[in-house]
């Protein structure tokens, strides 16, 4: 335990970023299949470890990685939005063309379908479509539908296997990997939910092709944060290939996904339920990320442009407890930005910010933390910061809006 030199916050354990020797992030042996031409991470949960298999073309594996990673079951659930429906079909047509029998359930797009009301409906059509124990749930599409599907995966019949799609850089850098699954209330956000460890996690960045711009952009800022909290060094990668990143080459893109998972499954491979602090560290600006969300209406902002701005407000309020440099600050704002991504927000109430924030995970005992870098590729769980501070980040972020 230590204090900031401001005297004001205390830190609850250390938490660097170290690189972990049990993930490995080259092509191996996956159930017998070879990916040559692929690169596959091991996610380590002991027995119920999974592979995330990354590349381009990897889709057209997805039937007989299915079929080995999820035993002997030939039924499907295959859960979907409108937006990625010909992905979702490709895969149930492949499955069906080795006599599996898929039910298709397409959910609407967009961040208000994580709710009661759209949970309820999978449950009911999974009923209808004689989903049953040995079945599977396959997610195709972003993080929405990830969540969602996980959740009914988890809840359903008491937990069917779940394979991951994901078809967004969001979800392919960050919600797909690590088991959290769940929808929102509209007073919190992923505020009910469980942790559902997927059985494969299936990524070809031609998903990405026809994703809009602003949702490619949008799942930049998870690629920035592993850089914050992690590893200095992928923070300096993207610096140096901020034109190539926008272009979507693929070489580089295909670096990023990848080192991007490395990191989350090194995390979560230390940490599965978040019950030492570890994996904390990976809601980095989340927590003013969720609070600009709920008060928004989950609407005006993409997720990851709310993470973005919630990092800088992080920053910021970081800087103001005198645990980094303002330089830090602003390098961070100057990639978010390079890359396209928010780092401020107008008309919004820092008061309301501050109570939707007492609904955010982390809050323990009645305390909300914060996880806060002290330098480049290190960042800390924070407790007894100032609401003042934090309302005073907030304000700043107003102020820098353009």
């Amino acid at each position: 335990m230590r204090r900031c030199p401001c005297g004001d916050a205390h830190v609850e354990g250390r938490y660097a970023g170290e690189i972990y020797a049990a993930v490995t992030a080259d092509p191996i042996m996956v159930t017998g299949i070879m990916t040559t031409n692929y690169a596959t991470i091991r996610v380590e949960l002991g027995e119920r470890w999974y592979p995330i298999v990354i590349g381009r073309g990897t889709l057209q594996q997805a039937d007989s990685l299915i079929e080995q990673q999820c035993g002997q079951s030939r039924h499907a659930a295959v859960i979907f939005d409108a937006n990625v429906a010909e992905v979702a079909n490709t895969v149930g047509s492949l499955l069906e063309n080795r006599g599996w029998t898929t039910l298709s359930i397409d959910v609407p797009a967009g961040e208000s379908s994580k709710c009661v009301q759209q949970a309820e409906r999978l449950w009911q059509r999974m009923l209808t479509g004689k989903v049953d124990r040995g079945s599977i749930v396959i997610a195709v599409g972003g993080g929405v539908v990830g969540d969602l599907a996980g959740f009914a995966a988890a809840t359903f019949a008491r937990g069917l296997q779940l394979v991951q799609v994901p078809t967004t850089l969001l979800s392919q850098v960050d919600s797909s990997v690590g088991g959290k699954t769940g929808i929102n209330l509209p007073g919190a956000k992923n505020i009910v939910g469980a942790f559902w460890q997927p059985r494969l996690v299936l990524i070809d960045i031609q998903t990405l092709q026809t994703l809009p711009r602003r949702e490619y952009v949008s799942g930049l800022a998870e690629v920035v944060k592993y850089g914050m909290i992690l590893w200095p060094d992928f923070f300096e990668l993207l610096e140096s290939n901020v034109p190539e990143i926008l272009e979507q080459q693929s070489d580089i893109l295909t670096a990023i996904i990848q080192r991007s998972c490395q990191a989350k499954a090194a995390v979560v491979g230390e940490d599965e339920r978040e019950t030492t602090g570890r994996r904390a560290i990976l809601n980095y600006g989340h927590t003013f990320a969720h609070a600009i969300e709920t008060l928004t209406g989950y609407g005006q902002f993409l997720h990851g442009e709310a993470v973005a701005i919630g990092m800088h407000i992080a920053a910021t309020l970081a800087c103001k407890l005198g645990r980094i440099d303002q330089s830090l600050v602003d390098r961070q704002r100057s990639l978010l930005r390079a890359l396209g991504l928010p780092t401020s927000i107008r008309d919004i109430d820092p008061t309301a910010m501050w109570e939707a924030m007492q609904h955010d995970k982390k809050v323990a005992h009645g305390q909300l933390r914060f996880i806060l870098p002290t330098r480049l590729g290190h960042v800390e769980l924070v407790s007894d910061v100032p609401r003042s501070l934090v309302l005073s980040a907030i304000e700043s972020s107003m102020e820098d809006a353009p």
